[in-house]
């Protein structure tokens, strides 16, 4: 890149400049990670729109991590986010007004450029791929009273959550290993998720009808939409691409089990991917596809979770076999199969996600003329073939 061209990115793009972080200190900025040096003051060049900074307080030796620390913001194009470590806390902490102004002053002069690291803009589509239905709305609906999203105030939470055998055994040992030293925090309010029941319990519907609602979630879903998202699809998708963020750089067990809350609601729908919110499912599905895309190539290509206590990888331990996105997922499977009317664009990421689970996780799935013999070679593209009952045609 040439000077002049940095320099335009410099003066536009965001800045967080963070004062006093203890050397050793990991720090995240997106799919971003930075082990903090002696001079490191920052990072500049930062895309206007939502990010998620997050952090690891060190030991003095580099080898011992406190549980990651948290936290959205929605940039502003030439904005300058000021923070200041608090050593007796270990956290970043927002300055007064008045002095933020006087050090945002001094950014803009260029005083601190030498000290403030350039925000990787090859990894900006990676990003993008995983955020691109959060807003500052969504943002600000959902993050906990002052901003931090952490483990260590989670235990309350995360107990009140059904969990699985594997998922408890997950949970017990994150927090006697990385997490342990964080057990006496005051435990506090977490994220303000949508409450998605796993169960359908409502006492005034029939039991029959319960358990029809049960097998299939098409009108708990618009119920759902209607209720808490107001109609508006991308606000759901925006709280799934929150929860997995949260999840996958900020190591939150609430963000993960409402991830997974939010994947179950979606999988266990067996009308309304075929019908007029097929579109919702198409998007629903790319939104899968990316989010396992960027956590299992973080860990192939070993850049977030590199040093111990960076963050959470999507590895087999999350992901075998016996997890929930499989079974949810050899399901949908099976729906496409049967239906006789499916959207082309939902045939055409069906079939890329099961390729994914397929070659990146060693996942088995039965072959069906459905998924699997719906394309052909048209140059370097797949095109779909539609196949449609005579009154959809």
């Amino acid at each position: 890149m040439d000077s002049e061209t940095a320099l335009e990115l410099v003066k536009h793009g965001a800045t967080l400049l963070l004062l006093d972080v203890p050397q050793f200190t990991l720090f995240g900025v997106d799919t971003q990670m930075f082990s903090v040096g002696p001079l490191f003051k920052g990072v500049k060049m930062i895309p206007p729109g939502p990010h998620f900074v997050y952090y690891n307080s060190s030991n003095r030796h580099g080898n011992e991590f406190s549980p990651v620390v948290g936290f959205f913001i929605n940039a502003c194009p030439s904005e300058v986010l000021v923070c200041k470590w608090n050593q007796q806390e270990e956290r970043l902490a927002r300055l007064p007004e008045e002095e933020e102004e006087r050090y945002s002053t001094a950014v803009r002069n260029l005083e601190f450029d030498r000290h403030l690291g350039p925000y990787s803009l090859s990894h900006y589509g990676d990003w993008k791929r995983i955020s691109n239905y959060i807003t500052k709305s969504t943002i600000e609906r959902i993050e906990p009273i002052g901003g931090e999203i952490s483990v260590s105030c989670e235990s309350g939470v995360v107990d009140s959550v059904p969990q699985t055998a594997m998922e408890k055994a997950l949970v017990e040992q994150l927090r006697n290993s990385k997490f342990s030293e964080s057990a006496g925090r005051v435990n506090r309010r977490g994220c303000y998720y949508t409450l998605i029941p796993r169960v359908i319990k409502d006492k005034g519907i029939p039991g029959d009808k319960r358990t029809y609602l049960n097998l299939d979630k098409t009108q708990f879903l618009e119920t759902i939409l209607t209720k808490e998202y107001g109609g508006e699809e991308d606000l759901l998708l925006g709280e799934l691409q929150f929860a997995f963020i949260a999840f996958l750089m900020g190591q939150s067990l609430e963000a993960f089990f409402q991830w997974k809350a939010l994947i179950d609601l979606l999988f266990s729908c067996t009308e309304a991917p075929f019908s007029t919110r097929s579109q919702l499912f198409v998007k629903f599905i790319k939104v899968i596809y990316y989010q396992l895309k960027c956590g299992l190539q973080q860990d192939k290509k070993n850049h977030i979770g590199a040093v111990a206590g960076a963050s959470v990888v999507l590895d087999d331990t999350w992901l075998c076999k016996d997890c929930f996105l499989h079974h949810l997922f050899k399901e949908f499977l099976s729906l496409v199969q049967e239906a006789s009317v499916v959207d082309g664009d939902l045939l055409t990421w069906t079939r890329k996600l099961k390729e994914l689970l397929e070659n990146s996780l060693g996942w088995e799935f039965q072959q069906n003329s459905a998924v699997d013999g719906i394309y052909f070679e048209e140059g370097d593209e797949f095109a779909p073939v539609v196949v449609m009952s005579d009154e959809a045609a």
